[in-house]
């Protein structure tokens, strides 16, 4: 059993120039509910300066809060971000952090104990009927560091595990500079250490998202993050280009026999939707391929 968490309204179009009107993002978030995602990234409460895209979050997930079935996550930084979510009704919140002290100041103006330190008061004060994503950046490869040591990440992994005994820990590969090989041992080893309680969000910048998203599953992962039309990026990794695309995990997952939920010409048609958003910069491969689409 896998399942599949959608982030195009958030990671895929959070570093889009332009503001992308909140219709098209509600939009965008009903496709994909009707192509059988229900469980979605669907904004972010940030600072409007700091990333003006996501001002809208609280109306965007309003819409979404509709849609039956949908499990909405938000993303959050702070205490700030923390309240804004709660008011809003989001039912999960998504606390993140990176791996390195170098991609955390960059990303969030703070040190990586720091980070730590605001994060853990959050996770004590998130009440229990809401669930938690706890992203760390940069598990694989840091734009400003290189390859993250795996002692490195295996102890950040050990802190954030201890804070709470459920709570879904996420490790990113932010750049989408990992290989399938690194994946494998970095989730092997947390999962060994903390149980199934992993996921993997994989960008494309190499081509190896699919393959990085197959391994992650191999060393036992089963929550996987993608975006329709492979849109996406970091305004804080310099270089890295969109996330995997959904439609191309779900026809990896599907030709090995995997159940994913979701249905496949609606999805196609969700993440050309998403493809042609004015600045969105898509990616994937299913897509173009004409005996795919006729299947």
């Amino acid at each position: 059993m896998i399942e599949l968490s959608e982030v195009s309204p958030r990671d895929g179009l959070q570093p889009v120039k332009n503001f992308v009107p909140t219709e098209v993002k509600i939009e965008l978030v009903r496709r994909l509910h009707a192509a059988g995602l229900r469980r979605m990234e669907v904004g972010s409460f940030v600072s409007p300066r700091a990333i003006p895209q996501m001002v809208d979050t609280a109306e965007v997930l309003r819409a979404a809060l509709e849609l039956p079935g949908l499990e909405c996550t938000v993303l959050v930084p702070n205490r700030r971000g923390f309240d804004a979510a709660m008011q809003a009704g989001a039912h999960r919140l998504g606390f993140f952090m990176s791996a390195t002290e170098a991609h955390n100041q960059a990303n969030l103006n703070r040190s990586l104990e720091d980070g730590v330190r605001e994060l853990t008061a959050l996770v004590r004060d998130t009440p229990p009927d809401r669930r938690i994503r706890f992203n760390i950046s940069t598990a694989y490869h840091c734009p400003f560091e290189g390859v993250v040591p795996e002692d490195a990440v295996a102890r950040l992994v050990d802190r954030v595990a201890a804070l709470h005994p459920t709570m879904e820990i996420s490790l990113c590969d932010t750049t989408g500079n990992a290989a399938p090989d690194q994946v494998g041992r970095v989730m092997g080893r947390a999962i060994a250490a903390h149980g199934p309680r992993f996921a993997f969000h994989g960008h494309d910048t190499y081509g190896m998202g699919v393959a990085n998203t197959v391994a992650a599953y191999e060393a036992g992962c089963r929550v996987f993050d993608a975006a329709a039309g492979g849109i996406g990026g970091c305004p804080h990794a310099p270089g890295a280009t969109g996330n995997v695309a959904m439609e191309d995990v779900v026809w990896a997952f599907t030709r090995m026999g995997l159940a994913t939920g979701t249905h496949w010409a609606p999805l196609l048609e969700a993440a050309d939707y998403a493809a042609r958003i004015e600045g969105a910069t898509p990616g994937g491969r299913v897509r173009g391929v004409p005996a795919a689409r006729a299947a």
